[in-house]
């Protein structure tokens, strides 16, 4: 789970950085900074459990910054913060256990390590609205490449905002075991896969 953990943060960098990866032409929008719009943002990850499913949790408090060039997207960055302790496993007897508590903890030393962070180095388009994004993700005291596969789902004005808007989805798999997490390795598998749906808004 410290690796999926690890997976979140880098996939919410890779969203964030996904309108700018993933066009090898110019973005249909302003330069500058965009902020993350927290009220459409998500981010999940799941793992498999004994085999049997895919056990899937989410995080809650998150946040992230484009630096977006729009004539040279490849050139834009995205930086991405995580706090491990907003981890959300909706366990079902919450009179029982504190299990969203019990994964931070446990499985993503959050006491140890308050955040996760992910800074882009690197965007390449592999088509007119897809792209692979790379950075570095710090994750339970150490930092490694991470890459994720972006989609660009749109760049426009916000229709009721007034601003303009990015929006895009991106997913990356990873082996927790990288980043030194092997607590209960077998019974939960190695490889944790993030989803990400995000929306930014440019910084006025």
């Amino acid at each position: 789970m410290q690796r999926l953990l690890a997976a979140t943060a880098a996939a919410v960098a890779l969203v964030v950085s996904a309108p700018l990866l993933a066009q090898a032409a110019p973005v249909n929008a302003p330069a500058g900074v965009y902020e993350l719009d927290r009220t459409h943002a998500s981010i999940t990850w799941r793992v498999s459990h004994l085999g049997l499913s895919q056990y899937t949790a989410r995080f809650a408090s998150f946040d992230s910054e484009i630096m977006l060039d729009p004539k040279d997207p490849t050139r834009s960055t995205v930086s991405v913060t995580i706090d491990p302790r907003s981890v959300r496993t909706d366990f079902p007897f919450p009179e029982r256990e504190d299990f969203d508590r019990v994964v931070a903890e446990r499985f993503l030393k959050a006491g140890e390590h308050p955040e996760i962070r992910f800074q882009s180095t690197r965007l390449v388009a592999t088509g007119p609205t897809t792209g692979r994004l790379t950075g570095n993700l710090t994750f339970l005291g150490q930092t490694r490449p991470v890459t994720l596969e972006v989609t660009l789902n749109g760049a426009m004005e916000h229709p009721f905002r007034k601003v303009p808007v990015l929006g895009f989805s991106a997913t990356t798999t990873i082996k927790r075991s990288e980043f030194g997490s092997t607590d209960l390795l077998g019974p939960i598998g190695d490889e944790v896969t993030l989803l990400i749906e995000a929306e930014y808004a440019k910084k006025s």
